[in-house]
């Protein structure tokens, strides 16, 4: 018996040294990946992938150990006496050094920093390689992904006639393999209203009083909330999944998958928003209201000078992008956590000095939604059908992946 009992606390002392491993390990990667998509002015969708393949390698690395958690789609084994620091750390470490291989001296450095934490031994060495193995199989499962694909948009045009020469973007993005969706086209909406119903009419008229550069009825707080939302990508809500992760006090697992979900979640909105973007090619505010002469319908009338309160992205406008990977990832934190999230608090490059809270996801979700209308970018019609379609993602990811083992 007293074998018994020193071999129990044995095992209890490995598991606190090897078991119970930081999560702060997840949040220092996906900060690093941040700051590297913020160096490199990185399109959201492209971040968007990379912080999915990094994000799912940890996962699948760290679950390899615990096995609590179906995997995604790599079946690692591995010993349970293996440091899941350790194979969190250079999964993340390699991921990021194939997809940014001049980073790689800066990633090092964070790998030894990462690696202090962790006890030399036989349990580190098992995680270092089995955070290798779990970063080549996520690599070679999206190596042809579609990601590649050279840009090749065609601007509408007639044989002489000028046209702006600035190229949209993301018109590749649609061709990326989802990771949890079917298909780009699986949540595609239905069209955007007719330029003569009601809906509009109604619409239209609201984004050209409210979202113009110039707007009388915009308050100083709603033009504050357009601006703070001119940040779009995972730089917006990856803080708040560090957030809910910290208030929920997570373990390195169930962090490492709160992360992999979200991020998955909000790469498949992209995908989603941008096969229905170029599929119905429909003209931004700043286009309609310019033309509105022309769209047959006498309640829009012209602006012939109106500008939005930003400059517009440079895409097609239905639907809202912004809309559908904030109501994913709420979405997705829902599924996850139900709704005791804590106050979540975030503050943006480009509204300095503004603080927003909150502590209900669909108050952040429809902060999102309504920024778009206020900065002159989305009509409230394109916003309703992005949050739709963000909560189908979300609902469907925390539904089908990385579930728990019965």
């Amino acid at each position: 018996m007293k074998f018994n009992r020193t071999r129990a606390v044995a095992w209890m002392l490995l598991a606190a040294l090897i078991g119970v491993a930081r999560a702060d390990v997840v949040m220092d990667w996906n900060a690093r990946a941040d700051a590297i998509a913020t160096d490199k002015r990185l399109l959201s969708p492209v971040h968007g992938r990379a912080l999915a393949m990094m994000h799912v390698a940890m996962f699948e690395a760290v679950n390899a150990i615990e096995r609590r958690y179906v995997p995604y789609r790599l079946k690692l084994v591995a010993d349970r006496n293996t440091s899941g620091e350790a194979a969190a750390a250079m999964a993340a470490h390699d991921v990021l050094v194939a997809l940014y291989p001049d980073q790689q001296s800066g990633l090092d450095t964070l790998l030894s920093e990462t690696l202090q934490h962790v006890p030399e031994g036989a349990a580190k060495e098992r995680g270092l390689i089995l955070g290798k193995k779990a970063a080549e199989g996520i690599l070679e499962l999206r190596a042809s992904d579609g990601a590649e694909a050279a840009e090749a948009y065609r601007p509408v045009t007639q044989p002489g006639v000028y046209v702006p020469t600035t190229l949209p973007v993301g018109s590749t993005v649609s061709g990326y393999t989802p990771w949890v969706m079917t298909s780009a086209a699986q949540f595609r909406p239905a069209p955007p209203p007719a330029l003569n119903s009601d809906t509009w009419t109604r619409d239209l008229n609201e984004i050209r009083e409210i979202g113009g550069l110039s707007s009388k009825t915009r308050s100083a707080e709603q033009t504050d909330i357009g601006k703070f939302w001119f940040l779009t990508g995972a730089r917006t809500y990856n803080p708040i999944v560090q957030q809910v992760a910290q208030h929920r006090k997570m373990n390195l697992l169930d962090c490492a998958r709160l992360y992999a979900l979200a991020s998955m979640a909000g790469e498949d909105a992209y995908i989603a928003v941008f096969d229905a973007k170029y599929a119905f090619n429909f003209w931004r505010p700043v286009t309609a209201i310019r033309n509105a002469d022309q769209g047959g319908n006498a309640a829009t009338p012209r602006d012939a000078t109106w500008l939005p309160l930003g400059d517009t992205p440079m895409h097609p406008e239905y639907p809202c992008a912004h809309c559908i990977t904030s109501a994913a990832v709420a979405s997705v934190l829902r599924g996850v956590v139900g709704d005791d999230v804590g106050e979540i608090t975030l503050t943006s490059p480009t509204a300095p000095g503004v603080v927003r809270r909150w502590t209900r996801l669909d108050d952040y979700r429809d902060e999102v939604s309504n920024a778009r209308i206020w900065a002159g970018f989305h009509y409230r019609f394109s916003t309703v059908v992005g949050k739709e379609m963000g909560a189908k993602i979300g609902e469907l990811t925390v539904a089908t992946q990385l579930k728990a083992r019965k």
